[in-house]
This record gives structure tokens, C-alpha cells and sequence, in this order.
């Protein structure tokens, strides 16, 4: 019991010189759909309260998505943790009275009352996460499905999704040719669900 009392931190706890320096990574947890406008209510915060030596960075972890509807492609930022945003702060009395306090935060993610910073290994894999270079790709059709194509020389048959390749944005389309299956190859945007 005693070894709980010794390694226990206040959210005011300053013990550590290098967290001081550089911060720490905490979640904050905010409505789903309003992770811009907090972002924007604590940015506002922070300038008008002198926070910046102590708040330093306000990260909403999004990816690129390119979306494939009705023969179109849309890249779109997606959140990658709806609701959640990350906070690189030096956690004190009056830094976390800053965040808690915005318009829009419901809370910190931690243990109890207590804000629990991220581990230096999990702030890295998400944020290598977000600078992935290659966009995540959406399909609106799933194998199995009935499609159209809409381009190329098989423009107008239908047929049925066999194989999605991710990597290649290729589609592997099975066409009733000549009264047989025949399995023909195309691009994302020549095909849209039936």
C-alpha cells in the first residue's frame, strides 16, 4: 500500500524537470462532431490566457480517406478517434483548470479524477498514423454485391464483386459474357453498386 502512496501524482505534481520542459500528451474527450470547434474554443483559450509556455500543441488525429461514390472520388479527413483529441501540455494546477474548463471539453481520459498521460511509444504510432502517406481507400461495394460498370469497353454490364484489391485500387468484377462468368479488372472509379 505504501508503494501506491509514493508513485501516486496530483494533477498539480511538478516533481519531474524533463515533462516540465517538453510536456506530456493527455486525451481529452469532447461531443463527437465538435472536435474542431473545441479545438478552436482552447486554441482561443490559450492565447487569451497566456498558456502557451504551458499548452503547446492541440492535435485532432484524423487520416486521409479517398471515397469512391457513383463513379467519383472525394479524399475526405476522417477522425480516427471520434470525440477525442490530444493535449501536449505541462500538467498543472492552472493548465488543467484551462482545458477542463473550455466550452465543449466533457473531460480528461484517465484514472478516476486524475488525467493519465499517453506512453512516448503511443503518441508516436498515432501520430506516424496521420502522416501515412498513402490515403485510406472506401468502397461503397462489397465483394459478393451487384455492380454496374460505368466505364471502358465494358461500360453498362453488370455483374458481381469477386475480389477488392486495396493496394492496386482495383476491382475484380465477375461479367455474364456469352452465358458464362467471365472475371474482368478494373479501376474503383469504373464501377458503381447496381
Amino acid at each position: 500500500m505504501e508503494e501506491l502512496n509514493q508513485n501516486d501524482t496530483s494533477p498539480v505534481g511538478d516533481e519531474n524537470k524533463s515533462a516540465q520542459e517538453e510536456g506530456e500528451w493527455f486525451v481529452i474527450h469532447c461531443y463527437s462532431g465538435y472536435e474542431n470547434k473545441v479545438r478552436h474554443n482552447l486554441e482561443q483559450r490559450i492565447d487569451s490566457m497566456g498558456m502557451k509556455d504551458m499548452i503547446f500543441d492541440v492535435v485532432i488525429p484524423t487520416q486521409e480517406e479517398i471515397e469512391v461514390k457513383d463513379g467519383k472520388r472525394r479524399v475526405i479527413e476522417r477522425h480516427v478517434f471520434p470525440g477525442y483529441i490530444l493535449v501536449n501540455m505541462v500538467l498543472t494546477e492552472e493548465s488543467w483548470y484551462v482545458v477542463r474548463n473550455t466550452p465543449g471539453v466533457t473531460g480528461f481520459v484517465g484514472m478516476g479524477n486524475e488525467p493519465t498521460a499517453l506512453r512516448p511509444e503511443e503518441v508516436s504510432q498515432i501520430l506516424r498514423r496521420m502522416e501515412a502517406e498513402a490515403p485510406h481507400i472506401k468502397v461503397t461495394f462489397k465483394v459478393g454485391e451487384r455492380v454496374r460498370i460505368v466505364d471502358g469497353p465494358f461500360n453498362d454490364f453488370r455483374g458481381t464483386v469477386d475480389e477488392i484489391d486495396m493496394d492496386k485500387a482495383k476491382v475484380r468484377v465477375m461479367v455474364n459474357f456469352f452465358g458464362r462468368e467471365t472475371p474482368v479488372e478494373l479501376d474503383f472509379l469504373q464501377v458503381e453498386k447496381a
